[in-house]
């Protein structure tokens, strides 16, 4: 797809917004809409046309992302936009919502003649600003094609994984490993804290260990400070649990530690921290050890 394509963009949020600025960055045409009047804005800041109903918005180019919060949303903005899409135009959706829906989407995108691309994205605000998202992308492969370049804005690394709904499993798949290294993490540092260790230097021989990974090196320097403020909440996680043990209990897959941390996040919740970061697991089992602040 060459620099300059006309884009269409629902959801302009906490992911939706950076995504956008890339778009824009690289030269992209994008009318952008929100139900929410201050994320409007936020796209206008960056160049971005603002469309004054969701059906304005569908019908402005010949590509249609989204980046919404769930299920519903999803399903609701499909079944109002992708009627208002031209033929053979894209309908991109980049949200985590579970394979069902998605699928029932897809079913949308058949009656409407649009191609549809299930492109889940791993990472945060951050690393979507820096260009290093990861995609996992299905759907029509000559659809991917055409708008890869797109992608090439924000992510460093992409997976074609299939022409159904393997994107969506993908993903659920990659946070619930997120979510148990959160658990990992917490304990971790718990029975070392309990045992005398230093804080700061427990952190950075996680970094450089065997355990050491991308997500582990992100959460070393908020830890370090004790700063829990949030890039995915804790109640996002739920969110996300909810639709992973939805789909085990689908497949006939047991996921013991997933339902584990489920519970986690719902005590995290229950103590009026649901929307720290969801590496506040750390907080919830120092509490739970009986380790104060000055002991850290």
């Amino acid at each position: 797809m060459a620099d300059g394509a006309q884009i269409g963009f629902i959801g302009i949020g906490k992911m939706g917004l950076p995504l956008v600025e890339q778009l824009r960055r690289a030269g992209h045409e994008v009318t952008a809409f929100d139900p929410v009047p201050e994320n409007l804005s936020a796209a206008r800041l960056l160049g971005c046309h603002a469309a004054k109903s969701l059906i304005q918005c569908a019908s402005s180019g010949s590509v249609l992302m989204t980046s919404l919060p769930d299920d519903a949303a999803l399903y609701d903005v499909a079944q109002e936009a992708l009627p208002q899409m031209m033929k053979g135009s894209i309908f991109v959706d980049t949200s985590t919502v579970s394979p069902a829906i998605s699928a029932n989407v897809a079913a949308l995108a058949g009656v409407a003649g649009v191609r549809y691309i299930r492109a889940c994205v791993s990472g945060n605000p951050g690393t979507a600003r820096a260009g290093a998202l990861t995609a996992m992308v299905s759907g029509p492969a000559e659809a991917w094609s055409e708008v890869k370049p797109l992608f090439d804005t924000f992510s460093k690394t992409q997976f074609y994984l299939g022409d159904a709904e393997q994107a969506r499993v993908a993903k659920l798949v990659i946070n619930l490993m997120i979510a148990v290294s959160a658990g990992m993490m917490a304990e971790a540092l718990a029975l070392g804290a309990k045992g005398g260790l230093d804080w700061q230097q427990m952190l950075e021989l996680m970094g450089k260990s065997a355990v050491g990974s991308p997500m582990v090196n992100y959460k070393i320097p908020p830890l370090a400070k004790h700063d829990y403020s949030s890039t995915f909440s804790g109640v996002q996680m739920i969110k996300d649990l909810d639709l992973i043990l939805g789909e085990g209990a689908r497949t006939g897959v047991p996921l013991q530690l997933t339902a584990q941390m489920r519970q986690a996040y719902e005590t995290i919740r229950a103590q009026g921290e649901g929307e720290l970061d969801y590496i506040a697991t750390v907080r919830l089992m120092a509490r739970m050890a009986g380790i104060t602040q000055d002991k850290l």
